[in-house]
């Protein structure tokens, strides 16, 4: 069959050339200054800054997996993205953290930590290791990026690996980003943020067009699938899992852990370049806001996949007991296939059948005439590969034409998230690491150059780490749940406790980097729970004996950091030093921060699942959720958009005692 006609290669082509030509346009604007290159010299309207979010929020290796648990569990699988495809981070950022970042006005959140630190010795070593941590997590996104964009293009150029089909997108991407910095990735965003509406809209349609009653939808996912509560939309205590998904079987304690975890590291979000490149810190949370809603589109986006990949699968392998007997087949005739090569193998053998026949033999009578085709669907457990659903519904569901345009859309998504990712991870290099203490005095073209060196040593990092991971789930997996779990501790109390010092961040970040890099290498198949709590325990552990290993930040520093910042905690001796008119100020301002967080969790929540449970013709759910989505919207207008507090630029204490 041809899987792409001329047209989609077309719009595909036109589409990668006009990246490509806009980041050439924009590199002398970019090239201007460092501001200029990573924060578009603040100048940016907060509008385009939330689109631009969007699309960092918004990649094609997420949008398979999301896509692959919503077709296995239905409505329900939004709960177990709130590993990180629900971006929880945005209720703090929007309600706190955003504002109280970008009052500091640095460019880098490794930067801000010589705001916080001072310049001293632990200042410099909390600089250094946080540019480090960052660097170390982007090379595991972009790994995480290679894994899903490889399996996806292969699936339609399938002469192409997925090593070799990745290779190509993410090379095509770091031009354009390397050349255009900031502004690239704002502007590159929003003409894709507009393109992935586009894409959205026609699959929404298409998939609802093809459900006819919720009944006759229930009785196909639970065929197709075997689960037979794919209709429920919350957590139950015990959720049906195929292979591969056992470790979420207690759904409900999963999800109650999933949010515990993100109200822990939710409370040290919003140092990443889009609020420190807002123009105020009243547009930190229209655009942490403007994000959310925008992501919206998302889900019924891949809730749209899911349902079309119910009835594609249903067609494509009536007897599901064929895709057991191939794995088994697969299994015994070149054993000791490591799981993270299972794809690689596969693309081998549906293309080079001639090198294998005795196994091309028994496939093809296995899975019939067009085995090849369909060998690339199943999974090393001897299932359907969840993760090929979405290439899957375009490939055989999508008209030409259309098909090249959603095509179009999810090469946006993933680049989208590729160049933000790329500009943050090359600014904490060439700002924190080359400019502040290998080279202070280069040239303003020196540091330019150095930052696409960087830029393109640190993709061939990512590619590395991307050849041998199992799967995009697992990949995830540890970024969300082990890496961010071993940096969450010194990124909480930095903000909230006057006396965490620039050692205590430093020990406590490398102890947690190196403890989950170890984890990785050593112990891969540790479940994400254990991940969580070994390595959050690890960090806080490193943390707190560091801390008390030197002194606190010097005394001016702190008296700085707090009356520009104005956070809450164990800042006590800092606030007892103001007016008793700001003190009463201050803590209005934050009874309402903290009130606003759980409404604005709600509202994030159930406006991603209501559109979801429309689409499945699931109204009593939905009619609760409503519910709960209209005291979200008035616990935020209440708590959060009404509260508008000023204070004087010459903010002052009333006397100079020592805290």
């Amino acid at each position: 069959m041809q899987l792409l006609t001329t047209l989609d290669y077309s719009l595909i082509g036109l589409y990668l050339l006009s990246l490509v030509g806009l980041g050439l346009y924009l590199r002398k604007r970019a090239s201007n200054s460092i501001e200029d290159y990573f924060l578009a010299g603040k100048s940016l309207p907060w509008w385009t800054i939330g689109i631009s979010g969007m699309g960092w929020s918004l990649d094609m290796t997420g949008t398979m997996l999301i896509t692959s648990l919503l077709y296995l569990l239905g409505p329900r699988g939004l709960f177990l993205e709130f590993r990180g495809g629900v971006p929880l981070g945005l209720v703090f950022v929007m309600a706190w953290t955003g504002k109280w970042h970008r009052r500091s006005n640095c460019m880098t959140g490794a930067e801000w930590q010589a705001y916080r630190f001072g310049t001293g010795l632990g200042g410099k070593a909390a600089r250094i290791i946080s540019a480090v941590s960052g660097i170390v997590f982007t090379i595991g996104m972009l790994a995480y990026l290679v894994k899903g964009s490889g399996l996806f293009i292969s699936t339609f150029i399938p002469q192409l690996s997925p090593l070799h089909a990745s290779l190509i997108l993410i090379t095509i991407t770091t031009i354009y980003t390397v050349a255009s910095g900031f502004y690239g990735v704002v502007y590159s965003d929003i003409i894709q943020g507009f393109l992935i509406l586009a894409g959205a809209v026609s699959i929404i349609v298409m998939a609802m067009g093809k459900v006819d009653s919720a009944a006759q939808l229930s009785l196909l996912a639970q065929e197709v699938t075997q689960n037979s509560d794919w209709m429920t939309s919350f957590p139950q205590r015990i959720a049906f899992m195929p292979q591969g998904y056992e470790m979420y079987e207690c759904f409900f304690m999963f999800t109650v852990f999933l949010i515990l975890r993100n109200l822990i590291i939710g409370l040290g979000t919003g140092n990443t370049p889009q609020y420190f490149a807002a123009r105020s810190e009243k547009e930190c949370g229209k655009i942490a806001c403007l994000w959310s809603t925008l992501l919206t589109f998302r889900w019924p986006m891949m809730m749209g996949y899911a349902i079309l990949g119910l009835y594609l699968m249903n067609e494509m392998f009536p007897d599901a007991g064929v895709l057991s007997a191939a794995a088994a087949e697969i299994h015994q005739s070149l054993p000791g296939i490591p799981k993270a090569q299972w794809a690689n193998t596969l693309s081998a053998i549906a293309n080079s059948p001639a090198s294998y026949p005795e196994l091309s033999r028994m496939l093809e009578s296995i899975l019939g005439g067009e085995w090849t085709a369909h060998l690339q669907y199943l999974s090393y457990e001897g299932t359907i590969s969840a993760e090929k659903i979405l290439p899957a519904v375009l490939l055989y569901m999508v008209p030409a034409g259309l098909k090249g345009l959603i095509l179009v859309t999810l090469l946006a998504a993933t680049m989208s998230t590729f160049d933000s990712t790329l500009n943050l991870a090359s600014a904490l290099f060439t700002k924190d690491i080359y400019q502040a203490f290998i080279r202070p005095k280069a040239a303003n073209r020196e540091l330019i150059w150095m930052t696409y060196l960087f830029s393109v040593l640190m993709v061939a990092a990512g590619f590395v780490m991307g050849y041998y991971a199992k799967s995009i789930n697992d990949v995830w997996g540890w970024i969300t749940m082990g890496l961010l779990s071993g940096l969450a501790i010194p990124g909480i109390l930095r903000l909230y406790w006057w006396r965490f010092n620039g050692t205590g961040f430093a020990i406590g970040t490398f102890g947690g980097m190196t403890a989950a890099i170890v984890q990785r290498l050593y112990w891969p198949d540790l479940t994400e729970q254990t991940q969580f709590v070994v390595l959050t325990l690890v960090s806080l552990v490193c943390t707190v004996l560091g801390t008390y290993a030197a002194a606190p930040a010097d005394k001016k520093t702190l008296e700085h950091f707090y009356l520009t910042t104005r956070p809450f905690g164990f800042w006590g001796p800092f606030k007892r030093r103001l007016s008793p008119e700001i003190q009463t100020r201050l803590s209005r301002e934050h009874t309402c921060d903290l009130l606003s967080l759980p409404f604005i969790f709600i509202w994030m929540v159930s406006l991603y699942l209501l559109p979801m449970q429309a689409m499945i013709r699931s109204w009593g759910a939905f009619s609760i959720t409503l519910v709960f989505f209209l005291i979200g919207v008035a616990g935020i207008y209440q708590f959060w958009y009404k509260n508008k507090f000023d204070f004087p630029d010459d903010l002052s204490f009333k006397k100079a005692e020592k805290p």
